[in-house]
C-alpha cells in the first residue's frame, strides 16, 4: 500500500513542531523514509509541501533543511493571527451551520468543566479544537488553511504559559459562540480580538537545550500511522 504524501507530511511536520529535528538540521530523504517506514517518493512530495509552508528550506550543497525563523518572523505570525482569527469569527457568524454550533457549544461546556477542575493539559487540546472548528465555521477553506498553518508554526516557535484565569478564558470562548450563534459578526469579531490579544501575551519564544532536543528524538521514534488510511 502506498502511503499518501499528506500523511508523511503531517508526520514530519508534527516532529518539526515537537522539536525532534533541530532548526537548520538536514532532512535527507533516505533517513526520513526509513524513519517513517515509507518510500522516498512521498517523502520528496512532503518536503516540497513543507517548504511551501515555511517549515523547510532547500540549501545549496545541503538539500532540504529545517527552517530557522527569525524573532521578527515569529512576531509577525502572532500579529497575523490577531488579525485573521477575528475575521474568521466574523465570517463564522454569517456562515456557520448547526453542526458547527453543536461542536463549538460542546467544546465550551467541556472547557469550562475542565477549567474549574484545573486540567491544564486537556484545556490546551480543547482550545486547539475550538479554534480549528471556529475557523472551519467561517466557510472559507482558504482562511481555514491559513489559520491552521499559523497555529502549527506558532506551536513550533512558541511555548504557551497556562492562562492565569482559565475559567475566564473559557467564558470568552462561550461569548464568541454566543455571538456566532446570533449571527452578530461585529460582536464575534470584537470578542475574538480581545481573546486573541490576551492569549498572545502568554506566548514565549522557545529556547530548548540540546539535551531536551535529544530527549524528544528518543521519545518520538515512530512510523507513520496507517490505520486511518485503510478506509
Amino acid at each position: 500500500m502506498r502511503i499518501p504524501a499528506h500523511s508523511v507530511c503531517t508526520a514530519i511536520r508534527d516532529d518539526i513542531v515537537a522539536g525532534v529535528y533541530e532548526r537548520g538540521s538536514r532532512l535527507t530523504e533516505e533517513l526520513l523514509a526509513r524513519r517513517y517506514g515509507v518510500s522516498r517518493v512521498p517523502v520528496r512530495e512532503a518536503l516540497r509541501t513543507l517548504e511551501a509552508e515555511g517549515f523547510v528550506v532547500t540549501r545549496r550543497h545541503a538539500g532540504a533543511c529545517v527552517a530557522e525563523p527569525t524573532e521578527q518572523e515569529a512576531a509577525d505570525l502572532l500579529e497575523m493571527r490577531m488579525l485573521l482569527e477575528p475575521l474568521g469569527a466574523a465570517r463564522a457568524a454569517q456562515r456557520r451551520t448547526e453542526a458547527h454550533l453543536k461542536v463549538l457549544r460542546g467544546l465550551v461546556r467541556l472547557g469550562q468543566e475542565r477549567a474549574r477542575r484545573g486540567n491544564s493539559d486537556d484545556l490546551r487540546s480543547l482550545g486547539g479544537w475550538f479554534h480549528e472548528t471556529l475557523a472551519q465555521a467561517s466557510g472559507s477553506p482558504a482562511l481555514t488553511s491559513v489559520l491552521t498553518q499559523l497555529r502549527h508554526k506558532i506551536a513550533w516557535m512558541y511555548t504557551v504559559e497556562a492562562p492565569a484565569g482559565p475559567v475566564e478564558s473559557w467564558s470568552e470562548h462561550g461569548a464568541i459562540v454566543d455571538a456566532v450563534a446570533r449571527g452578530d459578526s461585529e460582536r464575534a469579531r470584537a470578542v475574538t480580538a480581545l481573546h486573541t490579544e490576551r492569549a498572545t501575551a502568554a506566548h514565549r519564544l522557545r529556547f530548548g537545550s540540546a539535551g531536551e532536543r535529544a530527549d524528544r528524538v528518543r521519545n518520538s521514534q515512530h512510523p507513520v500511522n496507517t490505520a486511518s488510511l485503510r478506509h
